[in-house]
């Protein structure tokens, strides 16, 4: 049984702020081959679709496409606001390795 990512609720308020719902849209996160460590993670606003799993919170929602969830299963979608930027990040249990920019990893 593959267990779905988990949204904190720093990430549901971020959301939110930005108003994903009101544009009718949600926040995409997938993974597709690339970045420096083999896999990269696709973070947008986007449209959900008829296959994702939809997860829902604070009136919002985050969507994952069928063939990233393996890849997230069990991750945690959160949002750090730090000196470097502000941005969606997934802690992933299943990753072996990533890069020092969070957006790539490797099983």
């Amino acid at each position: 049984m593959t267990l779905p990512p988990k949204v904190t609720p720093r990430a549901w308020e971020r959301l939110a702020e930005i108003g994903a719902h009101a544009q009718g849209k949600a926040l995409r996160v997938a993974v597709e081959g690339g970045g420096c460590s083999g896999f990269q993670y696709e973070i947008a606003l986007d449209e959900p679709k008829d296959d994702d799993l939809v997860l829902e919170g604070s009136g919002e929602k985050v969507v994952v496409d069928s063939v990233s969830l393996p890849f997230l299963a069990d991750a945690t979608i959160d949002f750090a606001d730090e000196l470097i930027g502000a941005r969606f990040v997934i802690e992933n249990p299943n990753a072996s390795s990533s890069c020092g920019c969070g957006t790539s990893f490797s099983i």
